[in-house]
Order: C-alpha cells, then structure tokens, then sequence
C-alpha cells in the first residue's frame, strides 16, 4: 500500500503555507504506508506540490519512482494502488501510437493513456483499485480519481485557502 499527499494554493492562499518542506513533512506521516522509496515534486509558479510514499510491487526498480512525469510532459501522478488491467491498457496503447517506455509500471502505464485518451476516457478503461492525483500542466488543473468502489482512501479539503489531499 502507497501513501499520496500534495496541496494546490487557492487564489487567495499565503505563501507560508505553499513550500515544499511543507510537502516533504506531509510525506513523511505517510512513511509506514510505503516504506521502499519516496518522491516530491513541486511547482512554486503553480503553488502545487505532489509527493508519494512508495511500497514497490509491479515495478520496483527506480524507473517506478513516483511522483512521474509523461513522455510528452503534460502530466505529473502520484498514484496509491494497482491498475489489474495496465498490461493490455499498454497493448492497447503501443497500437495506437509509439512510446519509448522507461518502466514496467501500471503508473507509467496510467500517464500515457491519459495523455493517449485524455483523463475521463482513460480512467473508464482502468479496472483496479486506486486513489490517483494528476495534474495537468497545460491545464493547471489537479484531478483527483477513485476506483469505482472506494475501496482506496481520497480524503480532501481546505486549509487557509490550500487545497490538500491524500490517500
């Protein structure tokens, strides 16, 4: 079981409340839920920041390293759970179009449907259990996704004008 957390800055939030020390110790309450690696990434311009604590299973190499990035760029994850179906998503995927895959994970796997379907499509196709948040850089938008059964934990709200979240 992994661990997400991250924030958006609302349009009226304070800067003291936007840093990514912040981040980094919001992460590390989550330590005993991914114990194998953990990641951060932070945008100061955006007022957003991801991080993720890692319990490897399908990938575990470092090129399973969340937070991850898109080949094209356009989207960051953070991902807690397990895509059951990511092996013919990617199938799928390689049909359609050429990737240079850096990974044997469903997380990679879940970035290149998003930007191979566009985020509400791909997830209709994703069969699984999982908490997933994406932002979209062209966008500025943060999404946040359940499975269909809620059976990996979305909480969320809202702190002097900050937008948190976590699984």
């Amino acid at each position: 079981m992994c661990g997400i957390t991250g924030f958006v800055a609302g349009p009226k939030s304070e800067k003291k409340f936007i840093r990514e020390d912040l981040l980094r110790i919001m992460s590390k309450t989550l330590n005993h839920r991914g114990p194998d690696d953990s990641g951060t990434w932070f945008e100061s311009n955006a007022g957003v920041g991801l991080a993720h604590q890692r319990l490897s299973i399908i990938d575990t190499s470092i090129a399973g390293r969340q937070p991850m990035r898109s080949s094209a760029g356009r989207y960051r994850i953070i991902f807690n759970g397990e895509a059951y179906n990511h092996v013919e998503i990617r199938q799928e995927i390689n049909s359609i179009r050429n990737v240079k895959w850096r990974s044997n994970s469903d997380t990679e796997t879940l970035l290149e449907a998003f930007e191979t379907w566009g985020i509400t499509k791909a997830v209709k196709k994703i069969v699984g259990m999982f908490s997933i948040a994406v932002w979209d850089q062209h966008e500025k938008s943060l999404n946040l996704i359940r499975d269909r059964m809620g059976e990996k934990p979305l909480y969320y709200g809202w702190q002097k004008n900050v937008f948190l979240f976590g699984s």
